[in-house]
């Protein structure tokens, strides 16, 4: 399997999205439009995977590839080629499908609980997860659901944290892909960052790592191997 994957920031972590396409042996792709604004090409790819980035997604004016890239989503998609969008990339996915972008209305930060829906407790990406489990987050945006999306999960503090369209486009807004290793070199990297979003986040990590991020780890890497099986 090729897969192409669009990076939307300079510091990206494929984390445990990466873990699960290296054992399936999948050929990658990077592509970095942030920098050039080139974009992978449909038939070139058997799938296509979005991650986030520090831009919102109506955020044409600093990043002029957006608009295409919710195109290419949409298009992968009509192909029946697995989409995956990861935060950034769910709330772009979501403005492909004409859901409407709300943006700095929900932040989330930290590893928090996501309970599915129904149909998300028989969704073969992530159902056998349980009911509810705890996952990292990191936005401050969000969306209404897609026009003929199924909803999937939803938390406190955003409804919309998992929808699907078709048979294996999934936009997650959380980032099940940042394992224990990825978020303590985010903490390392963006420490203003991460304590504007959580104050005393730097001080609590450690303790909320060994609660909640190890379990997090299970469950993402989990739902990493489900959504690679579909390509």
């Amino acid at each position: 399997m090729r897969v192409a994957i669009v990076e939307n920031t300079q510091i990206t972590h494929h984390g445990q999205v990466g873990v699960a396409l290296h054992q399936a042996a999948a050929t990658i792709d990077l592509w970095k439009p942030w920098a050039d604004q080139r974009l992978p090409l449909l038939p070139d790819a058997d799938a296509l995977i979005v991650f986030g980035g520090e831009q919102n997604a109506l955020a044409d004016v600093t990043h002029p590839y957006l608009p295409a890239l919710a195109r290419l989503m949409a298009a992968f998609t009509a192909a029946d080629k697995p989409v995956l969008g990861i935060c950034l990339g769910a709330q772009v996915l979501a403005r492909a499908f004409g859901a409407q972008n709300q943006i700095g209305t929900a932040p989330e930060f930290g590893w928090c609980d996501v309970t599915l829906t129904d149909a998300g407790r028989a969704d073969p990406v992530i159902a056998g997860t349980g009911p509810a489990f705890p996952i990292f987050q990191w936005h401050s945006d969000t969306f209404t659901l897609p026009p003929g999306a199924v909803h999937l999960a939803s938390a406190t503090g955003a409804a919309q944290q998992c929808f699907r369209i078709g048979r294996a486009t999934y936009g997650m807004q959380f980032h099940f892909e940042a394992s224990r290793a990825v978020v303590a070199d985010w903490t390392r990297r963006f420490p203003e960052l991460t304590e504007r979003m959580a104050p005393g986040w730097i001080a609590t990590h450690p303790a909320r790592a060994a609660l909640q991020g190890v379990p997090a780890d299970a469950t993402g890497l989990r739902i990493a191997q489900n959504w690679v099986a579909l390509i």
